[in-house]
């Protein structure tokens, strides 16, 4: 194990997604790298030979692969004449996954390594350090040091029915939603089968060489269909495929002995956490999306007892599938005393925003009620 490796293994929660291997595979691919906009500045502090803090930083020329929107705040820099690009940005590249960022040996080192990354952002004479997607103890090293924070939603699911307890299968989950929504469910899984429809999957070494070629070509098509080339490179699978097999698992659709869909799920058996991450489909069948992408995976969370499926950025179409709303928060220098108050009430409003959207969520939950 590395001393990276060793380090995320300290942490609450560690992420798969921050591995060594993980970013690696992103660099060597050439998916995140100077010439796609990414340039790696990892930056560590080290007592002696002892690795005590780590975080993964990078200068961005643009605002793509974040998933939480600045492209406001770069344009309001870029009208006053004041640049925003290259800026400081501390993340995993195009996975909008919460988890550890400042990987540290304690709170004292956590709090060194974002005083450490502000003087390097004001070092570089860059217009802002910006932290995506934190961990409960790296938003509090933020606060505490003076950062702005930010929330955005995502949808989580959770294995737990209303008492506490694991869903035993499939129809059990059904009945603890609303009667419209165990409905409304069914008649989508239905219109999967009607078209002939099967799914089977394999997990980690198991998943063919063929499987990740044939996923690939989905992954592609998502991009392609709406005009967008791939953020991720073929290299970056392969080194999936052959170093981090263990934290995926592919489901592949298939129709008259052919497949025609795949979606790639992240999962941590250690921590019982899968994650939604790519799909995609050479051929459009009504609900596919729906059956690839989130009861395939649920029904095989509950069958392997995992306690929470994250269904990645964005998607309030998720609630229906009962993937609830959780906030996830970013932390947030601006170097321009101006721009960082315009930006501090912003997102003061922006947060108010937020609350009452979380609140607007809540009141439409899917869950059954006591009686319903």
């Amino acid at each position: 194990m590395s001393r990276w490796d060793g380090l995320l293994a300290s942490q609450p929660e560690p992420s798969p997604f921050l591995k060594a291997a993980y970013l690696d595979a992103l660099h060597s691919s050439g998916s995140a790298v100077a010439d796609t906009g990414w340039q790696p500045r990892y930056l560590s502090l080290w007592e002696g030979d002892d690795l005590v803090a780590a975080c993964p930083l990078y200068l961005k020329q643009h605002s793509y692969g974040e998933y939480v929107f600045d492209w406001s705040w770069a344009q309001a820099h870029e009208q006053y004449g004041v640049r925003y690009y290259p800026k400081g940005l501390v993340a995993v590249p195009f996975t909008p996954v919460p988890g550890p960022r400042l990987l540290a040996r304690d709170a004292t080192a956590r709090a060194a390594l974002v005083k450490a990354l502000v003087e390097q952002i004001r070092a570089w004479r860059l217009s802002s350090l910006h932290l995506l997607f934190l961990a409960p103890q790296d938003i509090e090293a933020c606060e505490q040091a003076g950062l702005m924070l930010r929330h955005t939603v995502q949808f989580h699911w959770q294995n737990q029915d209303s008492d506490g307890q694991p869903f035993g299968d499939f129809d059990s989950f059904l009945a603890s939603l609303q009667q419209e929504k165990r409905k409304k469910i069914r008649q989508e899984r239905r219109k999967v089968v009607e078209a002939g429809v099967t799914f089977r999957h394999a997990e980690g070494a198991d998943i063919a060489s063929a499987d990740w070629d044939f996923f690939h070509r989905c992954y592609q098509q998502t991009y392609f269909e709406h005009g967008n080339a791939p953020y991720l490179q073929p290299g970056f699978f392969d080194r999936m495929q052959h170093e981090l097999a263990h934290h995926w698992l592919l489901f592949i659709a298939e129709r008259e002995g052919r497949p025609i869909a795949s979606s790639l799920i992240g999962i941590d058996r250690q921590q019982g956490v899968a994650y939604g991450r790519y799909w995609g489909a050479l051929e459009r069948v009504d609900c596919l999306h729906f059956e690839a992408c989130y009861y395939q995976p649920l029904d095989w969370c509950i069958a392997q007892g995992f306690r929470r499926f994250e269904g990645g950025a964005q998607g309030e179409h998720k609630m229906a599938r009962a993937l609830l709303p959780v906030r996830t928060t970013s932390a947030h220098w601006l170097a321009h005393p101006a721009f960082a108050d315009a930006v501090d009430r912003f997102l003061d409003r922006e947060g108010q925003g937020i609350d009452q959207y979380l609140e607007h969520l809540a009141a439409r939950s899917p869950l059954r009620q006591p009686g319903g």
